[in-house]
């Protein structure tokens, strides 16, 4: 089962790191996600950019309403994703776990609907 794994974190917390910090954790991300591949489960993932390049979309009453931004102010912010295949949640949360940005923010497991 496939397993959407959203990482949460507060974008001041991070920009507020030094730029080794920073580099620590993404080395910490290119050790895993070559790792979870050997074993198949990892399917795929990005970081996205920061929340001030969203834009939301949204129909109310067959008008189409834009606006800059995310929808809704948090102290956390979806700062990217893991989809990963697991054959259980048991085993996803394992995974989630491993995560780094679960050190300072939170990770979100979400199953996803088969096709």
């Amino acid at each position: 089962m496939q397993y959407l794994l959203l990482i949460y974190q507060s974008e001041a917390e991070w920009d507020a790191m030094s730029e080794a910090a920073r580099q620590n954790i993404y080395k910490e991300y290119m050790e895993l996600v070559p790792e979870l591949r050997s074993q198949g489960k990892y399917v795929g993932g990005h970081q996205l950019q920061p929340v001030a390049t969203a834009t939301t979309a949204r129909v109310r009453e067959g008008k189409k309403l834009i606006t800059d931004g995310p929808f809704a102010e948090t102290r956390e912010q979806l700062g990217g994703y893991f989809l990963v295949e697991a054959k259980d949640l048991d085993e996803a949360l394992a995974i989630a776990t491993r995560i780094p940005g679960a050190r300072s923010g939170s990770i979100e497991v979400r199953p996803v609907v088969a096709s």
